[in-house]
């Protein structure tokens, strides 16, 4: 019998966990993996990846990533410690902190924002 040893971080990179349009999920979603949310999330999201909520996708809740792409809804408390894309079709609602921030023009963008490089002596 050959033992499975769980996969490092580095071995996940690339790989994309999804839930697809018309999957509804009420809780928590922890992964240390990239996602991608087309799908409905009633609850928090943590990744140490990027999260990409697609134009059907929607969350109501509070994020903590290190990038996202936002072209759908968010509503809740954001935080995102690199770079946040925002698309010309999202709807963002809530509170956001993100290290760089792009906001593409038609985007509604209704949050509080702060925006707070990553500390270099957390490094």
């Amino acid at each position: 019998m050959s033992e499975k040893k769980p996969k490092a971080y580095t071995d996940l990179l690339g790989k994309t966990n999804r839930i697809v349009e018309g999957t509804e999920i009420v809780g928590n979603i922890i992964s240390k993996a990239d996602f991608r949310l087309d799908g409905h999330l009633k609850g928090n999201f943590t990744t140490e990846g990027k999260i990409v909520i697609g134009p059907t996708g929607s969350i109501t809740g509070d994020v903590i990533c290190k990038n996202a792409d936002i072209e759908g809804k968010m509503d809740g408390v954001l935080k995102v410690t690199e770079i946040l894309n925002v698309k010309a079709k999202a709807s963002i609602t809530g509170e956001v902190t993100c290290g760089k921030l792009s906001v593409q023009p038609g985007a509604d963008f209704s949050a509080s924002c702060v925006m707070q490089p990553p500390s270099k002596a957390s490094h």
